[in-house]
């Protein structure tokens, strides 16, 4: 049995270009430092929990305002990937740079915990979400199925710069700055003009896009249950789960540990996942992409436990390098496998999707982690943060020892080149039950209405 989910090549299509000239060019280079740029700008609010506690909340309230952005986010996913399939994409994602943008500014009005903050977290969840979506459905859509791991994870690198950038840039304005309100304001109003500068770059990069509706737009359940991507799912959400410590807590533990900041940390992680991707960029080719899940998998669950040991800032360097090579072998296989299982036609939804997955890792972890923190932490001390360390690390256990249990057991590697509209009959790669791409005829998975 098989399900078709990749490039449906017509008689007007040209073959795909797969020097690297042609696949590392002004276009990359743009999407590359779009991607950098809004990595940068989330980067700096990685303090979120902090702007938090200075208005008196809770971690646990920090976690359950993290879940209504993602919740939202994931519900807007719902709409977002059908609309990146039947509309430009360009158009989705200028528009969610523009939510993004006003979120990030909605931060600065509230200086108490009201509603508005709420709002302006899902305002900058959502926005967030579409650009990133919009960012990864282009850069597919840029290439040959057989180099889709090696592009996604050669962009993803971008962001391991723009992590860096994001996070010193963080630590020098709660240095510098002074504490309270001017601190927010540098911090948050620095993540709105980077997301408008992504906007600017965006413009250019996309200027000459065209884009080619599908005959039908099924609803994104209806997709999800025909092409469901398995196993690479309960992966995504394990991911998510990790990254609430890294993202949300890890600037609290800092804090409670006299640390300077959260750089001793973000720098070798990110240095390290550069490194990994670009070493690593065509395992889902030659080592198979099964592999590069489990090992992603073991980076996570020892990584985490790694921060058991750190009693010292300079002891954040081990599990930064652990956790970053984890990090960097983890995302383009998941956005890959499960993305893949949908047709081209269908991909802004299957990406959509599959991205929504580790953003409900996200939502579910951060407030039951946050509780675990407060919990631990209620008598003194930061028992709360060495709970919440072994909590993430047996998500990541479950979710290896599951994927290696199921659809690890099977062969998969990266789709092979298929012959173009010349050379036979019309094609379309799909993915068998087993993993592997190969060519079949050509099949429209939903007839026109009508």
């Amino acid at each position: 049995m098989l399900s078709p989910t990749m490039n449906l090549s017509s008689p007007s299509d040209p073959p795909p270009l797969e020097s690297d000239d042609a696949i590392y060019g002004r276009s990359f280079w743009l999407a590359y430092a779009a991607n950098l740029m809004l990595v940068c700008a989330n980067s700096l609010t990685f303090r979120f929990a902090e702007y938090i506690a200075a208005r008196e909340g809770t971690e646990e309230l920090a976690g359950a305002i993290m879940q209504a952005g993602l919740f939202a986010a994931i519900t807007c996913r719902l709409v977002l990937g059908g609309a990146i399939d039947h509309f430009v994409p360009r158009r989705l994602w200028l528009l969610s740079g523009i939510v993004y943008i006003a979120g990030g500014l909605a931060f600065l009005v509230p200086e108490k915990l009201t509603p508005l903050v709420w709002l302006a977290r899902i305002a900058y969840q959502t926005g967030l979400a579409g650009m990133f979506s919009c960012s990864i459905v282009h850069i597919q859509n840029q290439v040959p199925a057989h180099r889709r791991t090696e592009v996604i994870g050669s962009l993803g690198s971008s962001g391991f710069v723009g992590t860096i950038a994001g996070t010193q840039l963080s630590d020098l304005i709660f240095s510098w700055v002074r504490e309270g309100e001017p601190r927010f304001v540098a911090m948050f109003g620095g993540a709105a003009a980077l997301g408008l500068a992504h906007l600017f770059v965006v413009l250019a990069l996309t200027r000459h896009d065209s884009h080619a509706r599908p005959a039908a737009t099924p609803g994104p359940f209806r997709l999800l249950f025909r092409y469901w991507p398995g196993p690479i799912i309960a992966v995504a959400v394990a991911q998510g789960t990790g990254f609430v410590v890294t993202t949300v807590f890890l600037t609290r533990y800092a804090t409670a540990m006299s640390f300077r900041g959260i750089a001793m940390f973000f720098l070798p992680y990110a240095l390290t996942a550069f490194a990994c991707r670009w070493i690593f960029r065509d395992w889902g080719t030659s080592y198979g992409r099964h592999r590069m899940v489990l090992w992603g998998l073991s980076g996570m669950t020892v990584g985490q436990l790694l921060f058991l040991t750190v009693t010292k800032e300079w002891l954040l360097i081990p599990p930064a390098v652990v956790c970053g090579f984890g990090h960097a072998l983890l995302f383009p296989a998941i956005v890959s496998i499960g993305a893949g299982r949908f047709p081209v036609q269908y991909r802004g939804s299957g990406t959509t999707l599959v991205l929504g997955f580790t953003e409900l890792g996200t939502a579910l972890a951060a407030p039951l982690l946050g509780k675990l923190i407060d919990k631990g932490n209620a008598g003194g001390g930061t028992q709360g943060f060495s709970w919440m360390f072994i909590a993430a690390s047996a998500f990541a256990c479950t979710g290896l020892v599951y994927y290696a249990l199921t659809a690890a057991r099977r062969p998969d590697h990266d789709p092979h080149h298929v012959p173009s509209p010349g050379e036979g009959p019309q094609i379309v790669e799909a993915e068998s039950d087993v993993g592997d791409m190969i060519a079949v005829p050509a099949t429209e998975p939903f007839p026109p209405k009508g």
